[in-house]
C-alpha cells in the first residue's frame, strides 16, 4: 500500500501547483476587501491598486512547485520500475538456484516476503535465540571452547538443550557497524540453502545485550588449519582432497553468484571441513548484494590482505570477479599449502599470488608445489596440478575481464578432474579455446606451458615464454 502514496500526493500536489497558476487569489489588497463590508465605502469600479510584484512571486512559486511534483513523480516511478525489473531478473535466475538446493532442503524463505518479528520467536524467518539459552549452551562463553577468533567476533562450541552441536559467533562490539554486519550475514544466510553453504540455525534479537550468531557446527576446522595451521601433517591431505575442496567451494560460490551475492572474503580460512572433507563456506558478514544488471558496485576496498582483487583494491569496484581472484589464492595455496601471505618470504613473494606468478612465468612450478602431493613421481598428479595451476593463474590476472567466471572456473576444474586419458582428448580438442582464455600478453597455450613446466624439472627448459 506505502508504494502507491508517493505517486498520489505527487499527483495531488501537481494539481494544487497548477490550480494556484491558472487562479491566483484576488489582486485587491486587504483594505478594499474590508471596505466591501463598510457600508458606502465599496466602489467596484475603482480600479485594483498595484499589487508590488505579488503576482508574479506567485506565479514563480507556482511554476516551481508544479515542475518539482512533477520530478518527484517522476523519479519516483522509476524506482518502481527498476525494482519490478530486478525481480523479474531474480525470477529468471530462480531455477538454476532451485537445482543447486539439495533435494533434502526446503527452500530458503525470501526476506522480502517475510515480516520482521523480533517480538516472536524469528527474524527473517530465522529462529530467535535469547542471550541465556547461549550463555548457557556454551558453559558462559567458556574460553576453553573457542572454536577461532576472527577480524568481527569470536565463535564458541555450544551444545543445544535438543542436542544439536552448534558455533555460536560472539561479535566483538555491539556498535552501528557491527549490527550492520550482523544483520548483513542474517538476510544473506536466510535466503541460501546449499551443501557446502554453512547453514544458519538462528540468532539473538538486535536488542540482545549481544549480538550472537548461531551455525551448524562443522567439527574438522578448516582448509586453513589443514595446509599450514594446526591440523597440518604432511601427506594428511592428498591432491584428490585438494580437488575436492576446490569443486566444492567453487560450486558454492556458483550458488551465490547466480544468488546475486558476492562473498567478498573468500579464504581458506573460511572453507570449513566435516568429517567427510566436505566443504562448508562460512562467514558472510562481508557479503554484498549484486543485481545481476550492474558490472559493478562502488564501494571502499574490504577482505582479507592477500586475498583482495588487486582490480577492486585500486579503483574502489566490487565485481564477482573479485571473488574469482580470491579463489585463484585459494588454488594456489592448495598446490603449494603455504598461507596466502607471509612476511618472511622475500619481498616480491610476501604475497602468495606474486609468488605463483612468479613460478608459473619462470617454468619453476616444481618449487612451489607441496613435496608431499607426489608431482615429481606422479605423472596423472603432475598433470593435474600443472592444468589447476594454469586455472589458477588465469584467475589471478590483475584486470578482472580477463579472468574467468565462477561456472567457467567450476566447469573447468570438472573436466581436470576426469580420469587422465579421457582429460587428454579434451585437451586437445579445446588447445585452441584455452589459448584464446590465455591471450591478452601471455601468449603461449595451456599444453605448452606444461610441457615448459615439466621439462623445466626434468630437463633443459624449451625456449617458449610468456610475456607480460
Amino acid at each position: 500500500m506505502k508504494k502507491f502514496l508517493l505517486p498520489n500526493a505527487a499527483a495531488i500536489f501537481t494539481f494544487a501547483a497548477a490550480f494556484l497558476l491558472l487562479f491566483p487569489p484576488s489582486l485587491a489588497d486587504d483594505d478594499d476587501i474590508s471596505n466591501c463590508f463598510t457600508p458606502g465605502k465599496c466602489n467596484p469600479f475603482r480600479p485594483p491598486p498595484s499589487d508590488d510584484g505579488r503576482t508574479r512571486k506567485r506565479i514563480i512559486i507556482g511554476v516551481c512547485s508544479g515542475v518539482g511534483a512533477l520530478l518527484l513523480t517522476f523519479l519516483v516511478l522509476i524506482i518502481c520500475y527498476r525494482r519490478r525489473q530486478l525481480r523479474r531478473k531474480r525470477s529468471h535466475m530462480l531455477p538454476y538456484v532451485q537445482r543447486s538446493i539439495p533435494s533434502n532442503q526446503s527452500n530458503p524463505p525470501n526476506p522480502s516476503s517475510v515480516k520482521e518479528n523480533e517480538n516472536g520467536n524469528t527474524y527473517l524467518g530465522v529462529h530467535l535465540f535469547t542471550y541465556k539459552e547461549l550463555e548457557e549452551a556454551t558453559n558462559h562463553f567458556d574460553s576453553n571452547k573457542e572454536l577461532g577468533d576472527g577480524g568481527f567476533g569470536t565463535v564458541y562450541y555450544g551444545l543445544l538443550k535438543d542436542g544439536r552441536a552448534v558455533a555460536v559467533k560472539r561479535l566483538f562490539e555491539s556498535n552501528f557497524k557491527r549490527v550492520e554486519q550482523f544483520m548483513n550475514e542474517v538476510e544473506i544466510l536466510a535466503r541460501l540453502r546449499h551443501r557446502n553453504l554453512v547453514l544458519l540455525y538462528g540468532c539473538t534479537s538486535r536488542s540482545s545485550r549481544e549480538l550472537l550468531l548461531v551455525y551448524e557446527y562443522v567439527p574438522n576446522g578448516t582448509v586453513a588449519d589443514h595446509l599450514h595451521g594446526k591440523l597440518a601433517k604432511p601427506g594428511k591431505l592428498p591432491w584428490s582432497t585438494r580437488m575436492k575442496i576446490a569443486i566444492e567451494t567453487a560450486s558454492a560460490l556458483v550458488y551465490l553468484h547466480a544468488s546475486e551475492i558476492i562473498h567478498r572474503d573468500v579464504k581458506t580460512n573460511n572453507i570449513l571441513l566435516d568429517n567427510n572433507y566436505c566443504v562448508k563456506v562460512a562467514d558472510f558478514g562481508l557479503s554484498r548484494l549484486f543485481p545481476l544488471d550492474v558490472t559493478h558496485v562502488s564501494t571502499a576496498p574490504q577482505g582479507t590482505p592477500g586475498y583482495v582483487d588487486p582490480e577492486y583494491h585500486q579503483c574502489y569496484q566490487l565485481s564477482d570477479k573479485s571473488d574469482v581472484f580470491s579463489f585463484g589464492v585459494v588454488l594456489v595455496e592448495l598446490i603449494s599449502s603455504m598461507p596466502a601471505v607471509d612476511i618472511t618470504r622475500h619481498r616480491q613473494e610476501i604475497n602468495l599470488f606474486n609468488m605463483a606468478i612468479n613460478k608459473i612465468q619462470s617454468r619453476t612450478l616444481h618449487e612451489f608445489v607441496d613435496p608431499s602431493l607426489g608431482f615429481e613421481s606422479d605423472y596423472k598428479i603432475q598433470d593435474m596440478i600443472t592444468s589447476v595451476a594454469e586455472l589458477a593463474f588465469r584467475c589471478l590476472q590483475s584486470i578482472k575481464d580477463e579472468r574467468p567466471t565462477m561456472m567457467e572456473v567450476l566447469d573447468t576444474l570438472n573436466i581436470i578432474q576426469k580420469p587422465n586419458t579421457e582429460k587428454a582428448t579434451d585437451r586437445d580438442a579445446d588447445i585452441s579455446d584455452d589459448a584464446v582464455l590465455l591471450k591478452n600478453g601471455y601468449g603461449s597455450s595451456p599444453s605448452s606451458i606444461s610441457v615448459s613446466w615439466v621439462s623445466s624439472n626434468t630437463s633443459t627448459a624449451t625456449n617458449e615464454t610468456i610475456s607480460s
